[in-house]
């Protein structure tokens, strides 16, 4: 008899388990498949910093949550539908975070007393009824999988390591996704060693096959496609994207990209991402360390390049001396910031908005640098080429902000094409532009105070650099206390003008009579965006703004603080953006800070916006 299929609008995964389970590609693969369905979706991976922590602790749980829908979403989900645990480990970690009366695929055979105690299981939580609340499927997925592969010429631990491709045939037939590319991405990963790729497209049609055949599912599931906007997609990462964002604004200025960079969670997989796009007329260096990193960016662009480097909060702070070296220097640097938990060493695994105040202030001096930060995965690409025309534009280093949570995370992103794209004009240097045929390096644009960027060797405009002071115009070293005034002033207001190219600030306010405005930056935008749909969805009237520019902030931002009766401003740190934006507009804007390593909820905001909403409308 066949079995029932039901519709749904949205889904929620998490697969967990060790962190070398390969809970991870688990999750990757299945993203794939539903991104190819034309769901739309967000993913948030979850692992420890160790790159293998002690087996079956509950340190070392590794896990990869995936929200797929019929319809736009922007939030990787609160609460899984279905957890598959394939230890005790895993199980614990994350059943607390499962609704009542959802599913529960757990592996069974890990579930020993010596793992149990392990993870301090006092008796069997399979047996001593404490999961009655949610639906266990049991199933023996090891054991199932090294019976499937029994006539694969491998040995017992590497059939038991094909386990994961059993649950994610598994997983597959629930929700219908394909399976071609899968069986495809098997072959291509593991070409060299044929038996091996074999072996897990195996244990995933197995997989399959026990959801098809067994009594223990007897329903599956479909989640149609979403009604997206006509064009080309893929799924793309936070990095990813960032990495492509950064060869394409090197195209729309017809400049070689340089990135010198020291491999750091989570910021690594930018490296990864342009070393192999060299053919795009991209260099990258690894460098020994993070202050090596950065100067060779800044020495590329002396010499004409885009210079790129990237990191993380640690490597922000050791970076910090060059970056105001760029500013003395005046010419164009980008430095990505993909934020993880701090301080120091902190959580590099875990997300966290705590580099803000660094990044704004973190040097010495008046050292002033624009600000930008991505608020998704796809809009890092955007990102990327907004923080480039900055550089470009007015010679001067900028840091865009990222973090863990749109680094890892994936979504759909509908690939623009170059051509729609607005060129960078660089307007360098070319020939002698002082009244007497000198060349003055510190002549300024009169629009946008960026001086003249000179390539060295360019004949007739040899000029001097380095941190010490630069009279204003020749560039000579100069103590003159007048001159360091005005050059200060100079660099602070080539800062400030830039606001005057933004955009009117975007407001969402559907209702137009809102009362209440949700400001924020960065990744806080999925959690916000859905929190003030679900206040919307129950009556309430919120209006909703988010930053890309963080520093200088939107020259209309005040005037449009001021007409609402509350601000509030979730972020994960203790109020960085609110102490900005009650010091520079006397506004009183209210904060909902955590620092977990872990993004805000739609439901957590729900309810915190819903109440505010609710005292100032008196309901």
């Amino acid at each position: 008899m066949a079995k029932e299929t039901k519709q749904l609008q949205r889904v929620v995964i998490r697969i967990a388990g060790d962190s070398g389970d390969g809970m991870q590609l688990t999750g990757d693969r299945f993203t794939t498949e539903t991104a190819a369905f034309g769901n739309d979706l967000s993913t948030l991976p979850n692992f420890p910093a160790e790159i293998r922590a002690p087996a079956g602790t509950l340190a070392g749980v590794s896990s990869f949550q995936l929200h797929f829908a019929d319809y736009d979403i922007v939030t990787p989900g609160d609460a899984p539908d279905v957890l598959v645990a394939m230890n005790p480990a895993a199980l614990k970690a994350n059943i607390k975070d499962v609704p009542d009366g959802k599913d529960v695929i757990v592996n069974t055979d890990e579930f020993t007393k010596r793992n149990l105690q392990k993870v301090g299981y006092g008796s069997n939580p399979l047996e001593d009824d404490s999961l009655h609340r949610v639906r266990v499927h049991p199933v023996q997925l090891t054991s199932l999988t090294v019976e499937a592969l029994k006539d694969f010429e491998i040995g017992k631990k590497e059939a038991q390591r094909s386990k994961n491709m059993f649950a994610l045939g598994l997983l597959c037939w629930m929700y219908n996704r394909p399976t071609e590319g899968t069986a495809e991405f098997l072959r291509k990963k593991f070409a060299k060693d044929p038996v091996i790729a074999e072996a897990n497209i195996a244990a995933f049609k197995a997989g399959w096959a026990y959801g098809e055949t067994t009594e223990s599912f007897s329903v599956s599931y479909e989640v149609s496609p979403a009604a997206l906007p006509k064009g080309t997609y893929r799924t793309i990462t936070g990095n990813k994207a960032l990495a492509y964002g950064l060869v394409t604004a090197g195209r729309l200025a017809g400049l070689p990209v340089f990135l010198g960079s020291y491999p750091i969670t989570p910021a690594s997989d930018i490296l990864h991402e342009l070393s192999a796009l060299k053919s795009f007329n991209v260099l990258t260096f690894q460098a020994e360390d993070e202050i090596a990193g950065i100067a060779s960016a800044l020495g590329a662009s002396f010499g004409g390049h885009l210079g790129v480097t990237t990191t993380s909060g640690p490597g922000v702070a050791l970076k910090a001396e060059t970056i105001g070296l760029a500013v003395s220097l005046e010419l164009p640097l980008l430095i990505i910031d993909v934020q993880r938990g701090g301080p120091s060493t902190g959580l590099p695994t875990k997300t966290e908005q705590a580099d803000l105040l660094q990044a704004v202030y973190g040097r010495n001096g008046e050292s002033p640098v624009p600000v930008i930060a991505a608020k998704s995965p796809s809009d890092a690409f955007d990102a990327a080429i907004e923080a480039a025309r900055i550089a470009l534009t007015y010679r001067t280093p900028v840091i865009l902000l990222s973090d863990g949570y749109i680094g890892n995370g994936s979504e759909p992103w509908q690939v623009p094409s170059v051509s729609d794209l607005e060129p960078i004009e660089l307007n360098r240097a070319t020939e002698p532009n002082g009244a007497d045929g000198q060349f003055l390096p510190y002549k300024r644009d009169p629009e946008t105070l960026a001086r003249a960027w000179a390539i060295p060797g360019t004949a007739g405009l040899e000029h001097r650099i380095g941190g010490i002071e630069k009279a204003n115009e020749t560039g000579e070293i100069s103590y003159d206390p007048d001159n360091h005034d005005l050059m200060v002033r100079l660099r602070q207001g080539k800062v400030d003008g830039i606001a005057s190219t933004y955009a009117p600030t975007a407001i969402d306010d559907p209702s137009g009579s809102a009362k209440v405005l949700a400001l924020g930056w960065g990744s806080t935008y999925g959690p916000i965006t859905a929190g003030v749909r679900r206040v919307r969805a129950s009556g309430g009237k919120i209006a909703q703004a988010h930053l890309r520019h963080v520093n200088p902030l939107p020259n209309d931002l005040g005037e449009v603080l001021a007409r609402y009766e509350r601000v509030i401003i979730p972020e994960m740190n203790l109020g960085q953006l609110r102490m900005l934006v009650r010091a520079k507009y006397l506004v009183d804007a209210e904060g909902y800070n955590k620092v977990r390593g872990l993004p805000f909820g739609a439901v957590e905001l729900e309810d915190v916006l819903g109440q505010i909403v609710k005292e100032v409308d008196g309901s």
